[in-house]
């Protein structure tokens, strides 16, 4: 099955049994992996506080992740943690986590920490010193390291909105792309099934796909062809300056590059934890379709 170590600081007091009620805090309310989680929590009724740094609901609480004086207020009385990956104030929040009497963290990391040098990668870096942290700490931590997100393909849908076609500077580069579904659904079980917590599990959608496969599926979810124009690496960059940081642009180029023609590692770990295999970048398209339809279509 992928990759499902059981990790070193495995707190044996966890026990369902002995909690009346088991608090989750919910942080990045606003992301799509949270959005799905807090439905399945409210569907058993778990109970659960969702927490962002901008609060935009009145049942959400504030808790920025690089502002430590946030910590204390979202984290009273939570036994369980679902934590999006803030390396800037992760030592004060493992502190105040501890002193709060938090048993569980599961965290949303990242493939990238798997590569080699991914200490010197933007792309893995704030990862890698979340998951050192919380490891270090006597917190029972779950990591998901999910590989692509299958909504990076969200970043085509201005092109075909405008009808030009999308730069591609590896159109043969293949990713893993996992459905945010299935990363709610994994999160879910690991919060809710100790025999799950403590280990660090690879989620990969069920497929390896060339970013010029993933726009054939797109287009024909669609019902026309999606054009696309391969371009330099530097073309690229000039594109997206602005948008992304060169060092994070040089590292994303560097990534795809490696992978060019290269299929990339397909794990299980999604229906290990689910009970169902992971779903296609196809139904990932047809969940999102109008997001990439013009207003006029």
């Amino acid at each position: 099955m992928g990759d499902v170590p059981v990790l070193m600081n495995t707190n044996t007091n966890w026990n369902r049994k002995q909690e009346p009620a088991m608090s989750i805090l919910v942080t990045g309310a606003r992301g799509s992996v949270a959005r799905g989680l807090v439905p399945l929590l409210a569907a058993r009724g778990i109970p659960h506080r969702l927490a962002s740094r901008e609060p935009d609901t009145p049942d959400t609480v504030r808790c920025d992740l690089s502002d430590p004086a946030t910590f204390p207020g979202a984290l009273a009385g939570v036994r369980s943690v679902f934590l999006y990956a803030e390396a800037s104030a992760i030592d004060a929040f493992v502190k105040e986590a501890v002193t709060a009497r938090v048993e569980h963290v599961v965290l949303l990391s990242s493939s990238s920490v798997l590569a080699p040098g991914a200490a010197d990668s933007p792309l893995a870096a704030s990862h890698l010193v979340v998951e050192e942290a919380l490891l270090a700490s006597p917190l029972r931590t779950t990591l998901l390291r999910p590989g692509s997100f299958a909504s990076n393909a969200l970043g085509w849908a201005w092109s075909l909105k405008s009808g030009r076609p999308v730069h591609l500077p590896y159109p043969g580069s293949h990713c893993d792309p996992v459905h945010e579904a299935d990363l709610a659904e994994a999160a879910f079980a690991v919060l809710t099934d100790p025999a799950l917590a403590g280990r660090a599990y690879h989620l990969t959608g069920p497929q390896s796909l060339t970013f010029a496969t993933q726009l054939a599926i797109l287009g024909g979810v669609l019902g026309a062809p999606i054009p696309f124009e391969s371009v330099t690496a530097e073309q690229w960059k000039a594109e997206v300056d602005g948008h992304i940081s060169g060092p994070y642009a040089d590292a994303l180029l560097d990534y795809w590059a490696a992978s060019d023609g290269l299929p990339v590692e397909i794990t299980d770990a999604v229906e290990h934890l689910t009970g169902h295999r992971a779903r296609s970048f196809e139904t990932w398209a047809r969940d999102h379709v109008e997001a990439f339809r013009a207003p006029s279509a």
